[in-house]
Order: structure tokens, then C-alpha cells, then sequence
């Protein structure tokens, strides 16, 4: 196939020998550019917004505090401790205040409930990241399929000229290539918020799991030291 020898760079660039503009490749990768293009535009969004939340949520963050209301609750000064909690805006001294305000109920199942009401925040958006981080591939595939298709039918018109059709057959190809490059280039560079986000989500995870022993352990101390 004549096609197959052809360079990138000659499929990717104008006929006068200029590359193609931002504009120009995507006009030459076909229909499937344009759900790709929605496909990053959601990405690049729901990526910044969570980044943003992130980094908004870490300045938040006082261990400091959240150890300094243990030591209250430890020292049976329930009051002040909810008292520093109400001050702050740190999740986990949110978790904690609800925690033992609600104590009486059932500890474990109020800082359950408030745990899951946090980790929630941290969790939107992912599973938006994670389709487009697997569909833009399949989109790039889907326009290499269609570009090749162009291609193909470009050799089969008919005329039995293959120089005739050389415009055709590259500008099939060349769909081909664009369409996986923005599709390939979408989902590896939405890998890198993606897992920094998980971990990110694991991290607020462990230390409200860290919040929740202590807490527990505190609680079931002063109990014992009451039974005796």
C-alpha cells in the first residue's frame, strides 16, 4: 500500500509543506474530533475543579487542632473539644465534632455517617475523570477506524488511478493518525490528576480511619476507668 510508506510529517502537514495549525488538525481528523473535544473539555474542567478543591482542603487542614480535641475528650472536657471543632473548617475536626455530639446514639455509627459525608466530597468528579479517560482512546480508535474507512473506499472508487485518489488516500490516513494522537494524548494526560486525586482520596481516608481508632480508643478508656 503506497499509504504505508508515507511519513508522519508529510501526512500532518499542508501541501504547500507548512504543519498543520491546532485548527487545521483538528478539521482533518474527522466528525470524531468533535466528541473528543467534549470529552477533554469535561476532563480539563472536572480535573481543575478538583485540583483546586484539593489544594483548598489541604490549607485547611490542622492536625494540630484535631490532636488538641482528643486530648479534651481524653481529659472527659467533651464541651471544649466540640468548642475547637466548631472553630475550624478541617474535615476531620468536622467528622469529629458530629462524632461526639452524637456520641450517646452510637459513636461509631455517627462518625460512619460523617466520615461518608466527607469522603463523598472527595470522590466526585472521579468517576466523571475515569470515563473520559477511557473513552477518549476508543473515540481516538473509532476515528482510526472511520479515517481507514475513508481510505479504502478512496482505493476502491472505481478509477483505477491510485495517484488520482492520493489526496483521499491521505487525508483518510491522516484522519486516522489525528484522531488517535488527541485520543491517546486525552487519556494519558488525564492519568496524571487522576491518580494524584486517588491518592489524594486515600489520604484524607487513612487519617480520618487514624481520627476514628483514636477516638474510639479514648472513649473506651473512660468507660472502663468509669466501670471500675
Amino acid at each position: 500500500m503506497i499509504t504505508a510508506s508515507l511519513p508522519l510529517a508529510i501526512l500532518l502537514t499542508n501541501p504547500d509543506g507548512s504543519p498543520m495549525t491546532s485548527m487545521e488538525l483538528f478539521k482533518h481528523g474527522g466528525p470524531i474530533m468533535w466528541p473528543i473535544l467534549v470529552v477533554s473539555f469535561l476532563l480539563i474542567t472536572v480535573a481543575i475543579e478538583r485540583v483546586l478543591f484539593i489544594v483548598r482542603e489541604n490549607r485547611r487542614r490542622e492536625p494540630e487542632l484535631v490532636d488538641k480535641m482528643l486530648e479534651k475528650v481524653e481529659a472527659n472536657d467533651i464541651e471544649g473539644a466540640v468548642e475547637l471543632g466548631k472553630k475550624s473548617q478541617d474535615y476531620v475536626a468536622r467528622i469529629l465534632v458530629y462524632a461526639i455530639t452524637h456520641k450517646e446514639h452510637s459513636l461509631a455509627n455517627a462518625f460512619t455517617r460523617a466520615a461518608s459525608q466527607e469522603m463523598q466530597r472527595f470522590s466526585q468528579g472521579l468517576p466523571t475523570l475515569d470515563t473520559c479517560i477511557t473513552a477518549a482512546p476508543l473515540l481516538g480508535l473509532l476515528g482510526t477506524v472511520t479515517g481507514m474507512m475513508g481510505t479504502f473506499a478512496a482505493l476502491n472508487s472505481g478509477s483505477g488511478d491510485i495517484g488520482s485518489a492520493a489526496t483521499k488516500i491521505t487525508g483518510g490516513v491522516a484522519e486516522a493518525l489525528i484522531a488517535t494522537m488527541c485520543g491517546l494524548a486525552i487519556a494519558i494526560m488525564g492519568l496524571l490528576p487522576f491518580n494524584y486525586l486517588n491518592a489524594r482520596s486515600e489520604e484524607a481516608r487513612h487519617d480520618i480511619e487514624d481520627a476514628s481508632n483514636s477516638l474510639e480508643i479514648i472513649i473506651n478508656k473512660a468507660e472502663s476507668a468509669k466501670s471500675r
